[in-house]
């Protein structure tokens, strides 16, 4: 049983920001004082540190430094998906907002996306714009300005097409509709995250943000970016980019995704063929020199198949949740690999994928 350094009020705040910590106290003494300095000091607002089992005392440092923030302790850190997955069942608002411990906020990076969302309440959840903490004038992997898949449910950004991180010349200042919004800073509508299951803890770490995303889009929700709000990802913090690890878990999560969230029909072939894809990038990858990551893949793979019926119950379960009239907006009827690899677009409004405003 998880920790808790408070006793909950019966009065809900508007928004719980939910940081979740391991190992990561540098962080803490660097990004935390500027989430406290841009919050508003109301009863609305409240900053929770969930600290995912830490062994460099982080609990300790918190009690000593943050006394006004409010904490709770895991005894055994069962992954990224786990840690919110106990705090968040213990932490009650009408908005969360999901925070990586290695985000760095900006002075007006709170307000816009839940006032954005008070006046949108089709929207489950939105994201800021996030740029890269070393290469600020670039975007950041993990979001850009906004999340999108292509119909084989490989994901992109506005703002990065597969490693092609774009600058930032404000060409994506518009708030609009997007597939899915960033884990490493995530608003999203408390009642819906729960009433969608939450985050899936058998992804551990790695688009467990998609896949959460795509149940809430065929619930029939939307999901957004607010430009407007800005905040910078450092990124590999915990697990390096490009790792066995990372290679890994994001190949197996990205097949149980599928095979959760796209219909009947879609998955007789569209898993096929993102295997058959999985295995020209092996061989691409081990050609290049990097076997050891490459081994993620087979790893991936045979996991995949091992447990194939329990990502099928899964399956059955999530989809007694959708809606008759799914929300499709945000899937890309071409190849994003075709775009990038052979026709060489690097930059999102290159693909002429036509977006939605959001009001």
């Amino acid at each position: 049983m998880a920790k808790l350094s408070v006793i909950k009020s019966n009065n809900i705040p508007k928004v719980a920001i939910v940081l979740l910590s391991y190992n990561s106290k540098k962080l803490l003494i660097n990004f935390l004082p500027l989430i406290i300095k841009n919050t508003p000091k109301s009863s609305d607002y409240e900053i929770w540190v969930v600290d995912n089992a830490s062994v460099d005392n982080t609990w300790e440092f918190l009690d000593e430094n943050f006394p006004e923030v409010k904490k709770l302790q895991l005894k055994v850190n069962k992954g990224f998906t786990n840690g919110y997955v106990e705090s968040l069942a213990q932490i009650q608002a009408k908005y969360y907002c999901l925070i990586s411990s290695d985000i760095e906020v900006t002075e007006n990076w709170l307000l816009p996306p839940i006032e954005m969302m008070e006046k949108n309440p089709d929207f489950a959840a939105i994201q800021p714009k996030i740029k890269s903490y070393n290469q600020r004038n670039l975007f950041e992997y993990a979001g850009a300005s906004g999340g999108f898949i292509d119909f084989l449910g490989y994901p992109f950004c506005r703002g990065r097409l597969i490693n092609h991180l774009e600058e930032d010349k404000n060409q994506y200042e518009k708030p609009i509709e997007t597939f899915w919004a960033s884990g490493a800073c995530l608003f999203i509508n408390a009642d819906l995250y729960h009433k969608a299951g939450g985050l899936d803890n058998d992804f551990y770490a790695h688009m467990e943000e998609i896949d959460l995303c795509w149940r809430l889009k065929n619930m029939g929700y939307k999901i957004g970016v607010c430009p407007q709000s800005l905040v910078y990802h450092m990124g590999g913090f915990i697990i390096t980019y490009g790792s066995p690890l990372k290679v890994y878990r994001n190949h197996r999560n990205n097949l149980i995704m599928l095979l959760k969230n796209m219909s009947f029909g879609e998955i007789i072939w569209k898993i096929p063929v993102r295997i058959a894809l999985d295995a020209i990038t092996f061989y691409k990858m081990a050609f290049d020199g990097e076997f050891k990551p490459a081994t993620g893949i087979i790893k991936a793979h045979w996991e995949f198949f091992f447990y194939l019926p329990k990502w099928l119950s899964k399956r059955q379960k999530t989809r007694k949740l959708f809606s008759k009239s799914p929300n499709k907006y945000g899937i890309m009827q071409k190849s994003i690999v075709v775009e990038v690899m052979l026709k060489g677009k690097t930059k999102f409004n290159e693909l002429n994928f036509k977006t939605k405003s959001i009001n």
